[in-house]
């Protein structure tokens, strides 16, 4: 680790315990997850790359996802822990202590600071995987969807930097809407993406679409797995 992010980390006051993390990996996926979900399927887990750096796209419909992520794609599976952008909501009170033992780390949406940014490129540029929920927000009932731009400046911010990050679109899918005990779940990796070079904003704009798309064909899949598709818009 840098000396770079391991300052920045210390300024936010964030990383990942060495001993509350694995505690929380046992507690999270070898219990709840089990009690929770009688089935939890992964598909297509080949376009997830096992090193480097790579963003992760997921759709958001529960906070079940938050679990769902780290199962498919975190330390038992590619040997490194999944890093999130979570709002400055998400991170007060005891929540927001447990979470920055995890390595999650707080976004302002609206102003992200620069030294929130430059942790994240930081966390890239060590070949790190950093989750960001693109549509913002969970988004419970089922609508075409609408990505922020928040995702794809990170992605060309990193470029600018010399970090060429691809993106992998994730959709996660339940039986039940809200999730029930002793559903089903299943999450869907989509083929990494390549944001466009430059900063033009309608490059931009058109990689968002294009990532919705992806985004949205995942969750179709995964929504199908567990029975439950997606109705047409």
């Amino acid at each position: 680790m840098s000396a770079d992010l391991t300052h920045r980390e210390s300024t936010l006051q964030v990383g990942i315990d060495p001993r509350w993390a694995p505690l929380a990996m046992l507690v999270t996926q070898d219990i709840t997850l089990k009690l929770q979900f009688r089935h939890r399927i992964v598909l297509n887990p080949h376009h997830l790359p096992h090193s480097g750096p790579v963003l992760l796209a997921p759709t958001h419909r529960a906070r079940w996802d938050a679990l769902m992520l780290p199962m498919a794609a975190g330390r038992r599976v590619t040997g490194r822990d999944c890093r999130f952008m979570v709002t400055t909501t998400e991170m007060r009170g005891l929540q927001g202590w447990f979470l920055k033992r995890l390595g999650c780390f707080p976004v302002d949406q609206r102003r992200p600071s620069m030294t929130t940014l430059r942790l994240a490129i930081d966390l890239l540029q060590a070949g790190q995987q950093l989750v960001m929920f693109p549509e913002g927000q969970i988004q419970r009932k089922d609508k075409p969807i609408r990505l922020h731009q928040g995702l794809v400046r990170l992605a060309q911010l990193a470029q600018r930097q010399g970090v060429h990050v691809p993106i992998v679109p994730i959709g996660i899918g339940y039986s039940d809407a809200p999730p029930r005990p002793f559903g089903r779940a299943a999450l869907c990796f989509g083929a990494p993406m390549t944001v466009p070079d430059g900063g033009d904003r309608a490059a931009g704009m058109r990689f968002n679409q294009h990532l919705a798309h992806c985004m949205h064909a995942a969750e179709q899949a995964a929504r199908e797995a567990v029975g439950r598709p997606i109705n047409s818009f």
